[in-house]
Formats: C-alpha cells, structure tokens, sequence
C-alpha cells in the first residue's frame, strides 16, 4: 500500500528488494524499514537503536526522538532533504535507505536536530547528552546550539567538529575532519556563518565569527580566518582567494578539482 510520503515508498520498495537480495539481513530491514509506518517513526527506531546507552534505554530514547520529530515539522522535511542531498551528491550512495541505515554522518546530523529542539525547549541537559552520545559514538560532534540548514551533506564526517554559534544554510556540503570553530573565549557569535550551496573540503578549518559567502567552494586542508565572498575559490594556510567555481552551487557537484585564475 502507498503511502502519502512518495520518498518513504522509495525507501520501502528498496528495503524489500534488498531482504529479497539478502536473506540474512531479512530480519534487519524488516525492523528497521518493513515494519515501521512512516519514516519519521523509523528514523526513531534507527536512530535509538544506534544511540541508546546504560544511561538512556532504547524506548527512552525513542520517545526523546519520537517527541521532537512530531513537535517540529520543519525536522522531518530536511530528513527528507538530507536523504536526497546524499543519493544525488553522493556517487556511492545508490538506494534512498543507504543513508538512513549506514551514513553516520546523516545519522549524526539527524540527531543533532533532535538535539537542537530540545535545546530550544530549553532541555539542555539532554541536548548535551545527546551531542556527547553522538560524539562518542559517531565520532561528529555539533552543539545542540548551531543552526543547521536543509539539504545537507556531511560526507563521511569522522571528525566534524561544528560549535555553538555556527549557522549552517541550505544544500550545503561538508567533508570529513572540517571545522567551525570559535576564536577566543569571550561569549556571544564567535563561529562561522555558511551561505547556502558552500562545498567545505576535506580537513578544511574555518576558525571565528566570520561569513563564507553563498556558492563558496573551500579547498582541502585550507585554514579559513576571514569573511569569504559570494561564489569564489579559496585554498590555502591561511586561504586566499585563487579563483571561482565552474558550478554556481559547488556543493550540489561535489567537484573537488581547484578552477585557479
């Protein structure tokens, strides 16, 4: 039976040929896909599964999950988005369930939005559980306190590093070992601002309350210290501008090759 959510049919057509294509995993589809209704139900079951600890049982966790799913809409629709952004940027990403079941970097992401309810609800010793949870699981740490957009790729994201204060825009792609970090220690907005369509590479660092500008593409490696304008290239220790990106979005491309002028 179809549902009204033409994604999460997607999803569970994929999930029954991949059990038809697996028998041993037969009994894990159907927990984590075939038996839910809906996919904000199995993002909680998933999602609790990954992170529930001696401190916070699964139900627990579930329900935590479960809660800030259904209070805020706006969660569900940029799963949705997330989804998408990697099956469309990601060339190894080839079914719509892969991330939901195997992408810890989604998986982080998607708990971090969890987290960011609460902290808004201003629960935020449970936010702050749930952050260390997914640090010490995941290894992709993101304050409950940053504002993360929709459409968004954290590429395989072992050792993410995204502070309080950060804002994170739409369709924006991020790479392993990348920093938004704070410089100093006084209060207030102290971590980047990230225009939409921004391509952050591998090991980049982006350091203090600066802005990356929209369709921003930052090369491996490079130390950020500086506002970055509109739809240019930077690479460097510390980055300089070297050129602009072919694509208008180079995050929607995930082109990792430097266009230098």
């Amino acid at each position: 039976m179809e549902s009204n959510d033409p994604l999460w049919d997607i999803i569970v057509d994929e999930a029954r040929s991949a059990s038809l294509k697996e028998p041993m995993l037969e009994d894990f589809f159907r927990a984590s896909i075939l038996d839910q209704p809906d996919l904000e139900s199995a993002m909680s079951f998933n999602l609790a599964q990954l992170l529930a600890s001696p401190a916070m049982a699964v139900h627990k966790m579930a329900e935590v999950i479960a809660e800030a799913l259904a209070a805020d809409s706006r969660i569900g629709k940029a799963i949705r988005s997330d989804i998408r952004a990697s099956f469309e940027r990601d060339a190894a990403c080839d079914l719509h369930l892969t991330p939901i079941l195997y992408y810890k970097g989604f998986q982080a992401l998607q708990l971090q939005r969890v987290a960011h309810w609460l902290w808004g609800q201003g629960r935020k010793p449970l936010a702050l559980f749930i952050q260390n949870q997914v640090s010490e699981t995941f290894a992709v740490d993101i304050h409950p306190g940053a504002q993360m957009g929709s459409g968004i790729m954290l590429d395989h994201a072992t050792g993410l590093v995204i502070g309080e204060t950060a804002v994170i825009g739409d369709n924006v792609s991020i790479l392993h070992s990348v920093t938004l970090g704070g410089s100093g220690c006084q209060g207030g907005r102290r971590h980047p601002r990230v225009g939409d369509g921004v391509m952050i590479s591998a090991g980049a660092k982006i350091l203090g309350n600066i802005s990356i500008g929209e369709g921003v593409k930052i090369g491996a490696g490079s130390l950020v210290l500086e506002s970055v304008p509109e739809h240019v290239t930077v690479v460097g220790v510390p980055a300089k501008i070297v050129g602009r990106p072919v694509e208008e979005l180079p995050a929607l491309e995930m082109d990792q090759s430097l266009q230098i002028n």
